[in-house]
């Protein structure tokens, strides 16, 4: 359950004393709306009222030597006023008010002076508060004055969830590398006795979305040590001089709490190489840097405080920042495997409930290059959809769905294409198909279709069988002959070309290029690099670009550029005429359907008929809706039962999930 936000001490007191003053200000403001005190009163008006019977009371003070009256409403016009007060002799005051029969009462206390003077001064109490209201936001931190020198670090409340090494998955090795970081806070005499050291520092590095922060937070999980957290940025200020202070006063705190950890996100907010840049000088970023390095190895280093740090961007950094004695290790969490992808999905889909037909490791091998934080927005993005459709568990078409919108963008249905466009469209994807299909070593044909997305009017989707790290110089011949599938079929099945395999030919030129400047696949030039790719003049890596290609070198490269794309089309062509029964099944399947799966494009290869593909949809179909209806009736059954077992009683205890994972 979340703990309520609870506001700091002085907060609190000087909000209850606002809420007081105010109080009391309004209620003598209001008890003050009528009353008027009558001028020039005297002893002798005071008798002369009270024989005329014009006095409702009287008070006697004791300590000030003063009766004070009320006139009766309806006199009041009569003394220009409501009140009276005299200064006159108490016992005479008393014995004149009782001898008309007029109550008089003594008070030994003069609490209208009290609140006289506190009225008064009100006004200046509360503009003196608000100043000093106004002043403690303004300052940083909410502390004292001149507070913008004080680190900015945050500890880890320990009443919130833990996250350990089980809550990671999909990156061993990077957890491998920290269990000896966990050992050593655990256990620091285990080390040092045999006279090792343990790292300083330990630079996370990796993509976006791999899961870096959640990796520090389990070091500290398992640890069970303090842990403060503070973003690079936290450091920087428009003030010369403070992110240094910021930084020396974050090693003073996990001084004191040592050992500890200390985590800097996107560390390359200060670390960035120094001078680097088109301009160079001197920058507040530089020395917090310099006060970085200092305190992580210098004279006074700081035994027990392990500084975590984690960026996408290694290249910028600083080098003194990563030589031995500062960050002594590197851990690389990178995009995870087809495993790794696995088992991420696992931990994300704990939660979900999934129908029979949803394999994890299928869609593992259909999201090549995803990120743990893809794939978790790919799960929670497949449940949106079977919400959409009132369904009880997720299918795997829901994953389908989502993850197109993710890679694509959600279905252009309001488009509306002429049945010429989609003919054009659905025997473009038809000869991808056919040509991924038919050439051996290419990946699987996974999904077909011709529904329109982001800027895409059709998709032909493969699905790698595993992970791959390279190609051979045949399969990339292969991959070209596949791009050029879409052109090579319109050419052939329409008599004419279109402007859609625009994006084929990019990709399939980039690819030829590379094979002939970088990859060393061409006969004629050798295995030579005739290109390479250049760091960013901005980060100071480099200050010109270079020229190591002479012309006539150039035209050879665009020559054998040309050559091998036109092997490839020649490759598409003559398989398209060789299989042209099987193309016209495909695209009249796909302006039939729209969207056809990689099942579906082996039966029609085989010569199964669009009525008996229209046979096996109506078939899952129907069983989706059964399998949704008795989920529908075994949830309302368990809900019965339990109502009956425990009329009075709900949310006791655990129970089960009506709403599992079918066997």
């Amino acid at each position: 359950m979340k703990r309520p936000k609870v506001n700091p001490p002085q907060k609190t007191m000087m909000i209850w004393l606002l809420l007081l003053f105010g109080l009391i200000y309004f209620a003598q403001r209001m008890s003050n709306t009528e009353t008027t005190i009558v001028k020039d009163f005297n002893f002798q008006k005071y008798k002369q009222a009270l024989i005329d019977g014009e006095v409702a009371e009287v008070t006697l003070y004791t300590k000030s030597d003063e009766a004070r009256g009320k006139i009766k409403p309806e006199f009041k016009e009569k003394w220009k006023g409501t009140d009276f007060t005299i200064a006159a002799n108490l016992e005479k005051a008393f014995e004149v008010a009782e001898k008309h029969s007029v109550t008089a009462n003594y008070n030994n206390e003069d609490h209208q002076l009290f609140i006289g003077i506190l009225v008064s001064l009100l006004p200046f109490i509360l503009i003196g508060l608000i100043f000093f209201f106004f002043m403690k936001q303004l300052q940083v931190g909410g502390g004292k004055a001149m507070n913008f020198g004080k680190s900015r670090a945050r500890l880890l409340n320990e009443n919130k969830k833990k996250v350990t090494f089980k809550d990671v998955a999909g990156v061993e090795e990077a957890k491998g590398d920290l269990v000896e970081i966990v050992e050593f806070l655990k256990n620091p005499k285990k080390f040092s006795k045999l006279g090792g050291k343990i790292p300083r520092g330990v630079l996370l590095v990796g993509p976006p979305g791999t899961g870096k922060t959640l990796m520090a937070r389990a070091v500290a999980g398992e640890a069970g040590v303090p842990f403060f957290t503070i973003s690079g940025s936290d450091f920087v200020e428009m003030f010369v001089g403070v992110g240094a202070s910021r930084v020396r006063d974050m090693f003073e705190q996990g001084k004191k709490s040592a050992p500890c950890l200390i985590f800097i996100d996107e560390i390359d907010a200060v670390g960035r190489h120094r001078g680097a840049g088109m301009g160079g000088g001197h920058d507040e970023r530089e020395q917090t840097l310099n006060q970085l390095l200092v305190e992580m190895d210098g004279f006074d280093a700081h035994e027990g405080v392990i500084i975590i740090a984690a960026t996408n961007r290694p290249d910028v950094l600083d080098p003194a920042l990563l030589r031995p004695g500062r960050f002594d290790r590197r851990v690389i969490v990178g995009k995870p495997d087809l495993n790794g992808r696995a088992e991420i999905l696992k931990v994300h889909a704990k939660k979900t409930p999934l129908a029979a037909d949803v394999d994890l490791k299928v869609i593992a091998r259909g999201t090549p290059g995803f990120t743990g934080a893809d794939l978790e927005n790919l799960v929670n993005e497949a449940a949106l959809v079977a919400a959409k459709y009132n369904q009880k568990v997720v299918f795997l078409e829901n994953f389908e769905e989502a993850k197109d919108k993710i890679l694509m963008g959600s279905e252009r249905r309001s488009m509306v294409m002429s049945d010429e466009d989609k003919k054009i469209t659905a025997y473009h994807e038809a000869g991808h198909t056919l040509i991924g299909r038919k050439l051996k070593g290419l990946d699987p044909i996974h999904k077909v279709t011709i529904i329109p997305r982001g800027q895409a009017l059709g998709v032909t989707q493969t699905l790698p069988e595993k992970e791959e790290f390279s190609f051979t110089k045949s399969k990339a011949k292969k991959m070209l002959s596949f791009l050029f599938g879409g052109r090579a079929a319109e050419e052939l099945v329409l008599k004419d070309i279109t402007t859609g395999a625009s994006n084929d030919i990019e990709r399939a030129t980039d690819i030829a290029r590379k094979m002939v400047t970088q990859w060393g696949m061409s006969e004629n030039l050798g295995p030579l690099a005739f290109a390479k790719d250049e760091g960013p003049v901005f980060l100071g890596m480099q200050q010109s670009q270079r020229q190591e290609v002479s012309d006539s070198k150039a035209q050879e490269i665009d020559s054998e550029v040309h050559t091998l794309i036109s092997e490839a089309y020649a490759l598409a062509l003559s398989t398209l005429k060789e299989n042209q029964p099987a193309l016209e099944a495909l695209a009249q399947a796909l302006l039939e359907f729209e969207t056809i799966t990689g099942k579906e494009v082996d039966q029609l290869i085989e010569g199964q008929t669009l009525a008996q593909i229209q046979a096996q949809r109506e078939e899952f179909e129907k069983n989706k809706k059964e399998l949704n209806a008795s989920l529908d009736g075994e949830a309302s059954k368990n809900k019965l039962k339990k109502e009956e077992e425990s009329p009075e009683s709900t949310s006791v205890g655990g129970s089960e999930d009506p709403l599992g994972q079918p066997a």
